[in-house]
């Protein structure tokens, strides 16, 4: 893996990447007492499933896109998971459809220990990680027969780039499949929330703007689902942490310290309408 050198993938390095990622997650799976145990990508899903729903969001996204029908149909289907973190989702896939997935992320820290979980998922040979950018897609042309992205578009700046680029290497009647944070009805975020600590970092877009960017990258429109409210709610089942700390595994591995406060800040955009969250799919013309 190389390291993007950009100033905005430094920045982007910077915010997820706080120390050693890989050993605190290692330490948190020895403290579960899970250290070489033969682990189910269940398992790591307190850790993995970096966005709102969790585990369950990313299997009701495959079954939006239809994605066992995709695996039918094509043998070996290829996805690429765009800003898959550590792998999450494209372990998930990976497992339940047989798909080859690959997960292109800018965070380099990501990658690694991405690459450390899904060896210990014995799934090595059907999920690999890229580090690079989502605007300028490092895969040649009609590559991919799903493009996927839960949560990251909020991170890249140039979105018109991110659906041509996500447009050009998908085949011929591929699809898109999304779960993401957009811009809300007030123009401010209460901050720092877990993918930027300062609006400098944050780049989002109304509901309305990024159909219309993803209709004029060349998509048809599928299904398009404001699940907000579900997102909120999901937000406020979440248990607080017992008063001796937080779980052995869980998203505070990502983020460190300013975790909570992030959680906090995107309860409260969500309750105040500032951000919305949007599922949809769309299909390469």
């Amino acid at each position: 893996m190389g390291t993007a050198e950009s100033a905005y993938a430094k920045a982007v390095n910077g915010h997820y990447a706080p120390g050693n990622l890989a050993a605190r997650i290692r330490e948190g799976l020895r403290a579960a007492g899970k250290e070489g145990a033969a682990l189910a990508p269940a398992d790591l899903a307190p850790v993995d499933q970096f966005h709102t729903g969790g585990w369950q969001a990313t299997a009701e996204l495959a079954q939006l896109a239809e994605l066992a029908q995709l695996a039918e149909v094509r043998s070996g289907l290829h996805v690429l998971d765009v800003g898959g973190g550590v792998g999450g989702a494209a372990r998930y896939l990976a497992s339940e459809y047989g798909c080859h997935v690959t997960v292109l992320d800018l965070t380099e820290a990501y990658c690694e220990a991405g690459e450390m979980l899904t060896a210990l998922t014995g799934l090595s040979e059907q999920v690999r990680f890229q580090v690079g950018d989502a605007q300028a897609m490092p895969f040649p042309d009609e590559s991919f027969a799903l493009v996927w992205t839960q949560h990251s578009t909020m991170n890249i700046p140039a979105k018109e780039k991110l659906f041509a680029e996500a447009h050009r290497v998908l085949r011929r009647g591929g699809r898109l499949a999304l779960h993401e944070i957009m811009a809300g009805n007030a123009p401010v975020i209460h901050f720092p929330v877990p993918w930027a600590a300062s609006p400098e970092s944050s780049f989002l877009k109304t509901p309305e703007e990024m159909r219309t960017l993803i209709i004029g990258a060349g998509f048809h429109e599928r299904v398009w689902e404001d699940v907000t409210e579900t997102a909120l709610a999901w937000f406020q089942r979440r248990p607080a942490p017992p008063g001796d700390g937080p779980p052995p595994l869980g998203l505070h591995l990502l983020l460190g310290e300013v975790f909570p406060q992030t959680f906090q800040n995107t309860v409260l955009s969500l309750e105040e309408g500032r951000i919305s969250v949007i599922r949809a799919v769309f299909e390469r013309r």
